[in-house]
C-alpha cells in the first residue's frame, strides 16, 4: 500500500510525525521506537507486514520530525500519545510492538487500555529502572555536549561488537538517527526512562503478550525480559542472539517471531 505521512496532534497540542503503510483485513499494527531512533527503525518489518494490514509507526515526542515540547516526559504521557494517534486514525483496537522505550509504553497501554489492544509484543525492555545516577548523568552529558557526546557509547550497547564490525551498513543509519535526535527531546525521554515503574501494570496485563529479549543486551538484560514474562499471565518469551537493537541485529528472526505471534 501507499505510505501516508502525516502530523497528528496530541491532547496537549503536540504534533507527532505519524506514518501509515498498507491496508487489509487484519488487525492494525502499531510500532513504537526505542530512545534515540526514528520510525525508519521498522522499515524492513513494515515492508513484510503492510501486505495484509495497516501498519502505523511514529516518531515519539522529542524525536525525528515530531515536536520537541519542554520536558521532562513521563512513560504515561508517552503512552497516551499512542491512544491519541489511534483515536485520530479511527483505530478502535490494534496489535502493538514496542522496543525498549516502546515496550515501556506497551506495558502501560496493555494494562490501562485493555479494550484497545489485541496482542502486544514487548521487546528489549524493562518494567523498572533502578539507575537514577546513570540516567541523570546521561541527561547532563547530552545537555552539555549534545548527541555527539554519547553516540558511540550508545552504539556499543546497542549492538554486539561482532555485528558492528561485520555490518557497518546496518549500523550507519542507526548512528545517523542518534546524531540527528534533538538533545532536548532525548534528555526529556531519558527522564521518562529514569522514572519508570510499571511493575504493577505488568501484573495486570491480560492480553496475549510476546516478550523478546537479547542475550547480549546490556541496556535491558534478558533477566528483565524473563521477569516481565513471568509477571504477565500466559506471556511467551523469546530470546535472540543480539544486543539491545535486536530488530536490526537479528531482524529476520525478530520479524518471524512477531509475525508468527500476531497471525495466530
Amino acid at each position: 500500500g501507499r505510505n501516508h505521512p502525516m502530523m497528528i496532534k496530541t491532547r496537549d497540542g503536540v504534533e507527532l510525525n505519524v506514518r501509515t503503510d498498507g491496508s487489509g483485513g487484519a488487525t492494525p499494527f502499531i510500532l513504537s521506537n526505542s530512545l534515540g531512533t526514528d520510525l525508519h527503525l521498522w522499515d524492513s518489518l513494515v515492508a513484510k507486514m503492510a501486505t495484509s494490514r495497516k501498519v502505523v509507526r511514529y516518531d515519539k515526542r522529542g524525536h525525528g520530525r515530531s515536536d520537541v515540547p519542554a520536558g521532562p516526559y513521563s512513560n504515561a504521557l508517552l503512552s497516551e500519545d499512542v491512544i491519541d494517534i489511534m483515536d485520530a486514525l479511527d483505530i478502535e483496537r490494534a496489535d502493538f510492538c514496542g522496543i525498549s522505550m516502546g515496550g515501556m509504553a506497551g506495558q502501560w497501554l496493555a494494562a490501562n487500555r485493555p479494550d484497545r489492544f489485541r496482542r502486544v509484543v514487548l521487546a528489549n525492555t524493562v518494567s523498572h529502572v533502578d539507575m537514577d545516577t546513570v540516567w541523570n548523568g546521561r541527561i547532563e552529558m547530552v545537555n552539555a555536549g549534545g548527541m555527539a557526546s554519547i553516540k558511540e557509547a550508545v552504539l556499543e550497547r546497542w549492538f554486539t561488537s561482532g555485528f558492528r564490525t561485520e555490518n557497518p551498513g546496518a549500523v550507519r543509519p542507526i548512528r545517523t538517527m542518534i546524531a540527528q535526535t534533538d538533545p532536548a527531546g532525548y534528555a526529556a525521554c531519558c527522564a521518562a526512562v529514569r522514572d519508570l515503574d510499571v511493575r504493577a501494570e505488568a501484573a495486570k496485563i491480560a492480553c496475549p503478550v510476546l516478550v523478546i529479549a537479547g542475550t547480549h543486551d546490556q541496556a535491558t538484560p534478558p533477566e528483565h525480559g524473563r521477569a516481565i514474562a513471568a509477571a504477565i499471565s500466559g506471556a511467551e518469551y523469546h530470546e535472540l542472539d543480539a544486543a539491545h537493537l535486536s530488530i536490526i541485529e537479528q531482524g529476520d528472526e525478530f520479524e518471524r517471531a512477531v509475525i508468527d505471534f500476531l497471525d495466530r
